[in-house]
């Protein structure tokens, strides 16, 4: 299958990789900073075409496959247009900026009949498809709660490697960027979201405009509650990210550096033992990005063959934004804010922590 990545930044090398171990053909890559195209070529040793202009790069190929990993504030242009020239694709989280833009590219997407997921790789965590796998076997009874907690650290540094970062406009603060993996995975466990109260703050990014905080309580349709804590604040470095399930026969807590390692298995039913399940489903993977995209790789590439829907649709991209755009319109109004939402994006928020 012949792929092309557009967007060459922090991300990339993790998308060219499970493009190599996936065996796709990399046939171009796009990025307006040569620079970044030529360092990630370096690395990977690529042949592949370089492209400033990915218009031009999809009007002179013909690709199987499309991966945007480019800022989040361009991603539902760039994934309209490739849409529209039949071009399957992988979408870096979050998929896009408003609710709007997500129905209208899903639509896109179902017109063209080709086939497009979210990059929300943890899923496909060992960790995650065990705690997966035993909710979907009714293992935990009666479900409580959930906690959804992301303590990392970003500093000047990050924020001034590209100046979208951080901007309603284009990006979002630390709920939309760093904790939408997680927030992803809360719904993806517990089922749809009923309402959400919440605050946000930016305590110490004075140079971005977006919170690097945010504290949230979920009530869920099933009566179920979560809560969402999120932050880049922690000194001085990225400490953890966590995930609790509560329920009346069973609790797991899933952590490390990306929910990647199972800390906590027990279950009434005895079915198994808890440290050998520690042991097995649980991965040291080198950064916070996991080890999640060759597997997502490796089942758009099945989808696309056997014209079947991917694991992760954009549909559940949408769902993650939702809540989030939720939080967010909680924290602004300060009050709490029933879900579905009517059109909402991340750009309604500018201003909102001008001093």
């Amino acid at each position: 299958m012949k792929y092309a990545l557009i967007g060459c930044g922090r991300i990339s090398p993790n998308h060219i990789a499970a493009a190599v171990e996936n065996g796709l053909e990399i046939s171009a890559i796009c990025d307006i900073v040569p620079e970044n195209m030529n360092k990630l070529a370096g690395r990977f040793k690529l042949s592949a075409k370089k492209y400033t202009d990915y218009k031009q790069m999809i009007s002179e190929n013909a690709f199987d496959l499309v991966a945007i990993a480019t800022e989040s504030g361009n991603h539902f242009q760039i994934a309209l247009d490739c849409a529209q020239a039949g071009i399957n694709l992988i979408i870096e989280k979050p998929i896009v900026l408003s609710l709007a833009e997500a129905d209208a590219l899903i639509a896109k997407v179902n017109e063209k009949k080709i086939k497009a997921c979210a990059s929300l790789q943890n899923r496909f965590n060992k960790s995650i498809q065990q705690i997966r796998g035993a909710l979907d076997a009714g293992r935990f009874g009666r479900l409580f709660h959930a906690t959804a907690t992301i303590r990392w650290n970003r500093g000047e540094d990050y924020y001034a490697q590209a100046p979208w970062r951080g901007t309603w406009a284009r990006d979002g603060g630390a709920l939309m960027n760093q904790c939408v993996h997680n927030i992803d995975l809360l719904c993806w466990l517990m089922g749809a979201a009923a309402e959400t109260s919440a605050y946000t703050d930016n305590k110490n990014h004075p140079y971005i405009e977006a919170e690097d905080v945010g504290v949230a309580i979920i009530k869920f349709k099933n009566g179920a509650f979560g809560v969402v804590e999120g932050t880049v604040n922690v000194f001085p470095s990225n400490l953890e990210e966590t995930l609790y399930i509560f329920g009346e026969k069973g609790t797991v807590k899933a952590g490390g550096k990306s929910v990647n390692v199972i800390e906590e298995w027990r279950f009434a039913d005895g079915l198994d033992d808890a440290e050998e399940i520690k042991s097995r489903f649980s991965d040291n993977p080198p950064d916070v990005y996991g080890f999640g995209h060759t597997p997502l790789y490796a089942d758009m590439i099945d989808a696309v063959k056997n014209n079947r829907e991917p694991y992760i649709t954009l549909q559940d991209g949408r769902k993650a934004l939702e809540l989030v755009l939720a939080i967010y319109k909680s924290a602004a109004e300060g009050a709490p804010v029933k879900l579905p939402l009517e059109n909402v994006a991340s750009r309604d928020f500018a201003g909102t922590f001008d001093k």
